[in-house]
């Protein structure tokens, strides 16, 4: 089992999803457009755009939507030109942070991130302050409708993942980089429904919060950045104790 907290690394992502469902198909309608892009649009073909697919299909994303996005990847309708830039730095009471985007103006992206770091308590670093501190895997979020936690480690080694983290109602599975289309695949043929894949920076030492008001600081900074309309992803390494996440609750 990871050592990362449950609250953090499940509750508040699936939380912050839920409560942005429109800008979740934007991401994804991104996504979909650079993995058409860079690999074709064929899935079969294209692991990258058959995970997006996949993603798409989880959240109920219309499948005019996912054809208009693929047809926007692969020049067959005009489309803005989209570029991924990733940032890195601390939020406030210094916790990791990376952020990535797919922006139309990379210029403009930078100027807008950097405010907001400075606006609300942050730092912005230079590429590579805080990302030697983590490490990039695949990320399957499984609904885990009543399997118990032996049951899911058994399917995950034999998947071809290599770590856990369990929850009653969302377990999330950790992968090798590079096999994470496998593993979502294998997942998929053994009826286990997925609700989204993707590579995310998982960190290697985690910024233990001891404090509900430092909590409360570190979470409304990366809501305020996740809320930038170019922001893809963010990710950090700090991990709050179940107690203080309970007060957080109230």
């Amino acid at each position: 089992m990871s050592g990362h907290s449950k609250w953090a690394n499940i509750k508040h992502k699936k939380a912050a999803a839920d409560a942005k469902r429109g800008k979740v198909f934007t991401r994804i309608a991104k996504e979909i457009t650079i993995a058409a892009r860079d690999g074709g649009g064929d899935p079969d073909a294209n692991p990258r755009l058959r995970l997006a697919m996949q993603n798409a299909r989880s959240v109920n994303m219309p499948s005019d939507n996912i054809k208009r996005a693929i047809k926007k990847g692969t020049g067959e309708i005009e489309g803005v030109t989209y570029e991924e830039a990733t940032y890195e730095g601390f939020t406030p009471g210094g916790v990791s942070i990376i952020v990535e985007t797919v922006t139309d103006n990379r210029n403009r992206t930078f100027s807008e991130i950097r405010a907001q770091f400075g606006k609300h308590g942050g730092n912005l670093g230079e590429q590579g302050s805080v990302a030697w501190n983590f490490d990039r895997k695949g990320v399957i979020v499984i609904k885990t409708n009543g399997k118990s936690e032996d049951d899911l480690l058994e399917l995950i080694l034999e998947s071809g993942a290599e770590d856990l983290e369990f929850d009653e109602e969302v377990s999330r599975i950790i992968t090798p980089f590079e096999e994470l289309p496998n593993c979502s695949k294998y997942l998929e043929e053994h009826e286990i429904q997925i609700d989204e894949s993707k590579f995310e920076y998982i960190p290697k030492t985690l910024f233990k919060i001891d404090t509900v008001a430092d909590a409360r600081k570190v979470l409304k900074f990366i809501d305020v950045i996740e809320e930038h309309d170019d922001v893809q992803n963010v990710f950090s390494n700090f991990d709050i104790p179940d107690s203080i996440a309970e007060q957080l609750d109230k």
